[in-house]
């Protein structure tokens, strides 16, 4: 007789018990065994504090395992529950050990297939259950996971109503879920309770704002007292929310006709603008993707926002301060360039109007396209691409946590036609959908690539540019584990050309993500290995530590409203010497919208207690010793690099957290 002992994990996660019979059947190559009650002796399956035991016997050895059948049968009048298995193991009575990653729901009482978790790429299955397993999974998981279109022009997502449409598996736990409503609840209701979030009233003065706060950081108590300064101003577009927009400038735009005279009096020493030009010490930031959008109404009174030019100077004790601002992309009499030389108010109000194009420059492309709409796109390609057992679901599955429902959520309450940033901002409704398609339109595969966009926005050099440098630190070491795990699947070029699950999910990510558009330089196929390992480390990369470096912030730089407006209720100033505390004040979104934009960044920038930390995988999906020793070493390495930062952030006056891997989360999630 041959006696295989049976382990059974249940994963650690609210509701994931059973009370139902649960019964197995183990294939090999040699044969099956019997359909197995698996009896627990303690009447049920329950969380991992325990694993469960069980023991099956065959007249003889059935081979090597292939794959085990699961199904589960309520007990006589006891209703059908659900169960959440994290992994089966069976020890062989040659002393051998198998296991059977499951990580799924199973709420019906259907025979549930799993293949041995060794990796295996489609060329690699020579079993005919082992393929019959795999075509079903993907079968299921392609009618699962349907693309849609939200809005022409946009990335395609997931086809789905409300959560609940979600397959269970990557809906939000249920500690995640009710964090996430008591966040959001707790938020408006409590500006509710103080009287904001339904004014329709201006700011009498700049002290009242401050009433309006739901949390305090150290970061958002630096910005409310130093929001006016110009070195805050320019340090925010190094390592605020929006580290994306800032380039070096060899030679003013045409369409900004800054002289020498206007600059003088901000550079130091007795340079010339020419000469700061040709040292690459001016930076430009340029909002022309908000030029002649249409912007919203709120509360019946309509609103502003301005497509600004900004020149940045690198000062010579290396501060970066702006020297000089026109708020819309054509010159004329009517769009002056201000200056710091000019009154308090019409310089402070110039830059309040950066600010507040930033906001959503930032929100829109910078976040939503860049993290989270393409984080759905990878996600989704994997799901109806990659079956469990290929290593490259492995390898991504964990930085496709929440994401889908994250995004479902955002389109049903944050940019739909009764959501809060398209009742509240300044580019909500048409402006907004505008935005994101120009976004679109623009998006390269260089720009998502950190070395490559540091390079082609002219920024390896600036001083005190931490997202910079924590960006690549990071790239860096996810590149390595990316090229050691997938060096270690494909030996050469040609496995990976004859992958077709690999070349299908590529290609669903060119067509339904990047809508075919060759000119982004997307891939639309794999031809070697080091192309595989680029791009899956920009997949990395976006869900995990980019995602952090423009969500985690929101709060930080926009909880003092003045210092991030969300909308502006008078138009950018047409001339100079008009602009006083009171212009300033009138132009600032009202109470209420202000209450409803930081409620809203406060719940964004809030992290779940269940959140899982960049490097982590709490779901056991690697078999193999080697690629288990890459995630130590790549943990290690990513450990080493969270004490570096934080060394280095305690001695800065503003510290740069958000690429710490001890914050950064392995998805966007949030």
């Amino acid at each position: 007789m041959a006696k295989y002992k049976v382990t059974v994990h249940t994963h650690n996660i609210a509701t994931a018990t059973t009370m139902n019979n649960v019964f197995i059947k183990l294939v090999g190559e040699k044969g099956e065994s019997k359909r197995t009650w698996l009896a627990s002796l303690r009447g049920g399956f329950y969380q991992d504090t325990a694993s469960s035991e069980f023991e099956v016997v065959c007249p003889s050895s059935l081979g090597k395992l292939v794959l085990i059948e699961l199904d589960k049968q309520p007990l006589p009048l006891f209703p059908q529950d659900t169960w959440f298995p994290s992994k089966v193991v069976v020890t062989t009575p040659e002393k051998g050990t198998c296991q059977f990653p499951i990580y799924c729901w199973i709420m019906d009482t259907e025979v549930h297939l799993f293949r041995e978790g060794t990796a295996k790429r489609l060329c690699d299955e020579t079993n005919h259950l082992a393929r019959y397993s795999r075509e079903k999974e993907m079968k299921t998981r392609t009618e699962q996971y349907c693309w849609d279109t939200y809005k022409e022009g946009f990335p395609g997502s997931m086809k789905a109503d409300n959560p609940l449409d979600l397959p269970s598996e990557i809906q939000f736990s249920f500690t995640k879920a009710s964090q996430f409503l008591f966040t959001a609840a707790t938020g408006i209701t409590e500006l509710k309770l103080m009287g904001y979030s339904d004014s329709k009233k201006n700011w009498k003065n700049i002290d009242e704002i401050s009433k309006v706060c739901l949390n305090r950081t150290v970061i958002s108590d630096y910005a409310q007292e130093h929001w006016k300064e110009d070195e805050f101003f320019g340090y925010q577009y190094l390592n605020g929310c929006n580290p994306m927009l800032i380039r070096r400038c060899s030679v003013l735009p045409a369409n900004f006709p800054v002289t020498e005279d206007m600059v003088k009096p901000s550079l130091r020493g007795s340079s010339s603008l020419l000469r700061e030009l040709q040292s690459g010490n001016i930076f430009l930031l340029d909002y022309k993707n908000l030029d002649g959008l249409k912007a919203n109404v709120i509360n019946k009174k309509k609103q502003y926002m301005a497509a600004p030019l900004v020149l940045l100077y690198r000062t010579p004790d290396d501060k970066l301060i702006p020297i000089a601002i026109q708020l819309k992309q054509k010159p004329a009499k009517d769009n002056p360039i201000f200056l710091p030389t000019d009154s308090e108010y019409d310089w402070l109000l110039a830059k309040i109007f950066v600010r507040s194009a930033d906001f959503q420059e930032h929100q829109l492309n910078v976040h939503l396209l860049r993290t989270h709409l393409l984080a759905e796109v990878f996600a989704i390609a994997l799901l109806r691409n990659i079956p469990m057992v290929h290593p490259l679901y492995k390898l991504l599955i964990p930085h496709t946590r929440y994401s889908l429902q994250i995004n479902l959520l955002a389109r049903a309450f944050l940019i739909a036609d009764e959501g809060v940033f398209t009742q509240f901002a300044a580019s909500g409704g048409e402006g907004m959908i505008e935005i994101l398609r120009r976004s679109v339109a623009s998006l390269t595969y260089t720009s998502l690539c950190v070395p490559e966009d540091i390079t082609a926005r002219g920024l390896e050099s600036i001083p005190n540019n931490y997202y910079r440098d924590d960006g690549l630190k990071l790239w860096h070491i996810i590149y390595r584990f990316v090229e050691g795990v997938i060096g270690f699947y494909y030996k050469s070029d040609s496995e990976v050309r004859e992958d077709k699950e690999l070349q299908n999910w590529i290609k669903d990510i060119f067509d339904h993500g990047f809508l075919a558009q060759e000119c982004t330089g997307i891939p639309q196929s794999f031809s070697t290995v080091p192309e595989v390992v680029k791009f899956v480390t920009v997949v990395i990369f976006t869900c995990s530590g980019q995602h952090s470096a423009v969500n985690s912030g929101q709060y930080d730089y926009g909880g003092w409203m003045p210092n991030t407006p969300i909308s502006l209720q008078q138009p950018p100033p047409t001339t100079k010497g008009q602009s006083t505390e009171s212009t300033m004040l009138k132009t600032f979104p009202d109470v209420g919208t202000t209450a409803q934009g930081m409620s809203t960044m406060w719940l964004l920038s809030k992290q779940s207690s269940d959140f899982v930390t960049l490097g982590q995988y709490p779901e056991e999906h690697f078999n193999e010793i080697p690629p288990c020793r890459m995630i130590q070493k790549f943990q290690t390495e990513l450990k080493d690099f969270s004490e570096t930062v934080n060394a280095r952030n305690s001695g800065l006056p503003v510290p740069y957290t958000y690429m710490d891997p001890a914050v950064v989360e392995n998805s966007v999630a949030i």
